[in-house]
């Protein structure tokens, strides 16, 4: 990432560049009244991470490194779910894919790259995922800094997205599509998840990003149970890759969404 100009300390609300059309409506707020909600408890947080444990597996179309005789690379089959972007909607197919030897430089090694034959977005490991056109909202921004929120409307039901976390300072950089924007470096970082009809939970928490942060890849209906299902990018350091997806037909009662798989891939040096 290409940092100009000068950093300065104050807080922003970060707009994408990006604008598209919406399958449903995605309304943006800024600053609303939200009612007030119940807020978890510390024991209500999501388990730590080293003890977190996928239902299943996921996969990126990307370079994989060998580690201990394993990469993950080999565990795809044509029997995995595919979801692709195509023309600017979502689709779930089965994966059509060719595993390719690679080398890695920076770790002096053999890789094994995954090459897809759509614009994947992730690969899937849930049998029970149908096929077909996957209804999702466009967003016109993808990051919720700390005190923002953004809510998504989806068949009816308004999701509201909050983040929380300390600012250390701000800046204008160049992003991945060639566009000025504000980045913020955010310690302690909470994305907080509710709707009218369930209460506030934690969705997320990081305590430092090197470079990077939380960015919402995808918000539409995965499991096809009429409620929203999220991916997100959550690198940690600008030489990592990782990517958690949120299913909302796995939920606990009283909750909208559970985690269930991530992945994080490692390209330093």
């Amino acid at each position: 990432m290409k940092r100009i100009l000068f950093p300065f300390f104050a807080f922003f609300i970060l707009f994408s560049c990006k604008k598209a059309e919406v399958v449903e409506q995605e309304k943006t707020v800024d600053t609303v009244n939200v009612p007030v909600v119940e807020k978890e408890t510390p024991g209500e947080m999501p388990a730590d991470e080293a003890d977190f444990k996928n239902d299943f597996d996921i996969l990126r179309a990307t370079s994989y490194r060998t580690w201990e005789n394993e990469n993950p690379a080999t565990s795809l089959t044509k029997n995995w779910a595919d979801l692709y972007e195509k023309n600017g909607r979502f689709y779930l197919g089965k994966a059509d894919f060719k595993i390719e030897n690679g080398y890695d430089e920076c770790a002096g090694d053999s890789t094994r790259i995954i090459n897809s034959a759509t614009k994947t977005l992730l690969f899937i490991d849930l049998p029970e995922l149908k096929s077909g056109e996957i209804k999702s909202l466009k967003m016109d921004r993808n990051k919720i800094w700390p005190n923002e929120k953004i809510t998504l409307t989806f068949n009816g039901t308004e999701y509201v997205l909050r983040g929380e976390g300390e600012v250390l300072a701000s800046e204008k950089v160049i992003n991945d599509d060639g566009k000025e924007e504000f980045f913020q470096n955010v310690k302690n970082y909470k994305l907080y998840i509710s709707t009218k009809n369930t209460p506030e939970k934690l969705l997320l928490q990081e305590a430092s990003f090197n470079d990077t942060f939380v960015e919402l890849l995808f918000a539409g209906d995965i499991d096809r149970d009429g409620k929203l299902d999220f991916i997100f990018g959550a690198n940690r350091d600008y030489e990592e890759e990782r990517v958690i997806l949120f299913l909302s037909s796995k939920a606990e009662p009283g909750s909208n969404v559970k985690k269930v798989a991530e992945i994080a891939i490692q390209f330093d040096c």
